[in-house]
């Protein structure tokens, strides 16, 4: 099968398509034929190896699993003798979380791990984005946040494949929201439900006179201390991106009462957790509550590309990776040839 394979740590140039044996399967796994697969910024951080303690998961000298992506989407082509919940040609979703290898024609799945049937109602294209953005969105605002209806939220990058599920999930649990983003994006953040939007290019948003109750911060460039004025009494202050900062902010935040700092690694979560959220989600996508944003679709062979797109900062929404032969057509997505 082809696969995109990393020959060790490095931006995307350590990247390269190879053809390598399909992966066999134990008893309680199921051997998927991805249809879908997307490239994240998460993706391209672990790529180079960053931060550095996270190479205790993923290997340290190179990556464990030289076979890049976690989320996927496609049908079961063949299942392990003792699995009991799905069969051949069922269509799947989820994600391999450190287990890594979707960036490839098949991937193997545990039966228990995070794997689900797709509804007839979603796209491979949609399904494969749920693992990135609207998950760890849902893991941060509801399961973390805690966030209540009237609350006040500002969501830093407001439009990358984070950002715009963060604005729709905390439009659809009754916050208040505020983007922050380039000009470029204004109406997209808006046209996503976003009560107001920041203009970052013409305005710091850390010197705003309105107070927040959570402060998602989706892309890591800010710091608990300089966001810290705009929290309200007991607010708090979310990142996705684990920096030794913020560690630091953590730890002082959270032997004090009243304003906290606070990480999760959604993928680290036990599966079991992961596919209740999940089917949350697919709940609130169906409802009409959740919309997909695309920006890009490379296919298989150009992977290279997408994570140098992904790496420059700039996508709006979500990158996909398809497999050439089988690739669905999107209206809202751009073709790269």
């Amino acid at each position: 099968m082809k696969a995109i394979w990393a020959q060790g740590y490095g931006n995307y140039e350590v990247l390269e398509l190879k053809e390598v044996a399909i992966p066999p399967i134990s008893e309680h796994e199921v051997l998927v034929k991805v249809r879908a697969s997307v490239a994240t910024t998460a993706d391209t951080m672990m790529l180079q190896g960053k931060p550095w303690f996270g190479r205790m998961f993923t290997g340290l000298r190179k990556p464990k699993h030289p076979i890049t992506g976690t989320a996927f989407s496609g049908v079961i082509s063949k299942v392990g003798p003792g699995v009991k919940s799905f069969r051949d040609g069922d269509q799947v979703f989820g994600e391999t979380t450190l287990g890594f290898g979707t960036h490839a024609e098949f991937v193997t799945v545990p039966e228990k791990g995070v794997l689900l049937k797709k509804p007839e109602t979603i796209s491979h294209n949609d399904a494969t984005t749920f693992c990135d953005g609207p998950l760890t969105a849902w893991n941060f605002l509801k399961e973390l946040g805690r966030l209540k209806p009237g609350q006040n939220v500002l969501i830093n990058g407001a439009s990358g494949s984070l950002g715009t599920a963060a604005i729709q999930l905390a439009k659809y649990l009754g916050a208040d929201v505020t983007g922050v983003c380039s000009a470029v994006n204004m109406g997209l953040v808006k046209s996503l439900g976003a009560d107001s939007v920041i203009n970052y290019q013409k305005e710091d948003f850390t010197k705003s006179s309105k107070r927040f109750d959570i402060i998602f911060d989706t892309v890591g460039k800010t710091t608990f201390q300089s966001v810290k004025p705009l929290l309200k009494k007991n607010g708090l202050y979310l990142s996705p991106v684990l920096k030794p900062s913020l560690l630091f902010q953590m730890a002082i935040s959270n032997i004090s009462n009243g304003k906290k700092a606070k990480f999760a690694a959604t993928g680290l979560k036990p599966p079991h957790e992961l596919r209740y959220m999940l089917m949350k989600l697919v709940e609130i996508f169906n409802s009409g509550k959740l919309k997909i944003v695309f920006d890009r679709q490379y296919p298989l062979e150009k992977v290279s590309k997408a994570f140098d797109y992904v790496s420059k900062g700039h996508k709006k929404g979500n990158v996909v990776i398809f497999v050439e032969s089988e690739k669905e057509n999107n209206d809202e997505t751009t073709m790269i040839e």
